[in-house]
């Protein structure tokens, strides 16, 4: 992994030497199996047909944590083929909508095809490094795409590392539209538009905490995510915003009326940490949260 070294501290301090894969199979494999722990992705089929007319198997086509279609890809190494292949994947998917949406189905359920976000569709690649002509292109294209590094270090653990990442223009422009509406809940929830400048404020922060980090909206929340989310934050209700995130409730103080543990309990958003939102000192309280979950993602 780019710059990153990695010791053993048992028995004094040994370098464990990063490797790659001995075969790409070791990796998609390996991903597949724990998809949604690595990407936050929810597995649907591995080696995908395409058909005869178009030709090629996708090697894993699976569902992001809001709800957006996403290919994955796989190189052992530097390959300056994958983001095309996977270009070339996405566009069979944009073209088979309703296969899709019967997989999902087949696969998750009625309520998760019902939920699928097209406006939004994700390419993950996941390779051992990356030319900058690829690093390049993914800022050039209007589809959200990821680019991950990958490296094996000894025999029991395996770093991912996000190298480039572009949320698409397409969901770009839905993100503005739907934020449209959210604008008018927030003028609906309160004329003085109090509510509107803490959810302003919330955005600025959320997305000042890397310079790895895009944002996706749907129909009930705003996303923010590096490889996976780390806060979503819903349209504020009776002068209050909530923000979910991806911190685990056992390991932060849950302040009555702030921070609060929804595991189990039915929400929009994803993360198991709900943190209620009244106030810019709500904000700068929950700075430390916010630090913790991008962290985490």
């Amino acid at each position: 992994m780019s710059g990153l070294k990695l010791f053993n501290t048992k028995s004094g301090v040994t370098e464990v030497a990063p490797r790659l894969a001995e075969v790409e199979a070791d990796v998609q494999d390996l991903v597949e199996a724990h998809m949604q722990t690595m990407l936050g992705v929810r597995f649907l089929a591995s080696e995908y047909s395409t058909g005869p007319v178009h030709g090629g198997r996708i090697d894993s086509l699976g569902l992001d944590e809001n709800g957006a279609p996403t290919v994955i890809e796989y190189k052992r190494a530097t390959d300056p083929g994958v983001l095309s292949q996977g270009l070339f994947y996405m566009a069979w998917l944009l073209d088979h909508r309703a296969e899709f949406g019967h997989l999902v189905r087949d696969r998750l359920g009625s309520h998760a095809a019902a939920q699928v976000l097209w406006s939004a569709p994700r390419l993950i690649c996941v390779a051992g490094d990356f030319t900058r002509y690829d690093i390049h292109a993914v800022r050039e294209h209007r589809h959200a795409i990821d680019l991950v590094r990958y490296r094996y270090f000894g025999s029991e653990h395996v770093g991912l590392e996000t190298v480039a990442s572009f949320a698409g223009r397409a969901a770009t422009q839905k993100a503005g539209s739907r934020n449209r509406g959210t604008a008018k809940a927030q003028r609906t929830a309160t004329e003085t538009g109090a509510m509107a400048e803490l959810a302003a404020a919330v955005d600025e922060v959320l997305l000042g905490l890397g310079d790895d980090l895009t944002k996706v909206s749907n129909q009930t929340y705003t996303a923010y995510r590096r490889m996976q989310n780390y806060a979503c934050l819903v349209p504020p209700k009776k002068a209050k915003l909530l923000v979910y995130l991806k911190a685990d409730p056992t390991t932060v103080d849950l302040v009555p009326g702030f921070a609060r543990d929804v595991t189990g309990l039915g929400h929009h958003g994803t993360g198991d940490l709900e943190l209620t939102l009244q106030s810019e000192r709500d904000l700068e309280r929950a700075a430390d949260y916010f630090r913790q979950s991008y962290a985490l993602a």
